[in-house]
């Protein structure tokens, strides 16, 4: 009975919840901050990087797949069976890169969308609080 009374209490000792770790969380930051600058700053790389980098990309391999294709493909009436799967599976890839594409364009306005947001209820915060009174501004 002693052994289960130790496990309880080693158990009980790791499940407390009324301290911080001793590295100030659980592996994280100890603070929570919210930039709404990084936030712009993700979406402008989205816009200038990923978004046309993928795209470009994406088509890419559209001309090298159709000239293989091509060559796999019916000469003589005959075709061999990997020019119709180059073909599916570059119909697969382009809707794969545009789903992407699409994909970090939802990305870069949620992150615009989120900074202003942050703007604009930091921005309400502090007025409200510069309009409370306190007791002792009459002192």
């Amino acid at each position: 009975m002693e052994d289960w009374d130790q496990s309880k209490a080693d158990a009980t000792a790791d499940m407390r919840l009324n301290q911080v770790h001793p590295s100030g969380g659980a592996g994280g930051t100890s603070d929570l901050t919210a930039s709404p600058t990084r936030k712009r700053a993700a979406a402008k790389a989205i816009e200038t990087h990923l978004e046309p980098e993928t795209a470009r990309d994406g088509r890419h391999t559209e001309s090298s797949m159709n000239a293989a294709a091509k060559e796999f493909g019916a000469k003589d009436g005959e075709g061999w069976q990997t020019s119709v799967a180059l073909k599916k599976a570059l119909e697969a890839w382009e809707r794969q890169a545009k789903g992407l594409v699409h994909r970090l364009t939802n990305e870069k306005g949620q992150l615009r969308e989120v900074a202003g947001r942050f703007d604009s209820t930091e921005g309400g915060t502090a007025e409200q609080l510069s309009r409370m009174k306190s007791g002792i501004d009459g002192l």
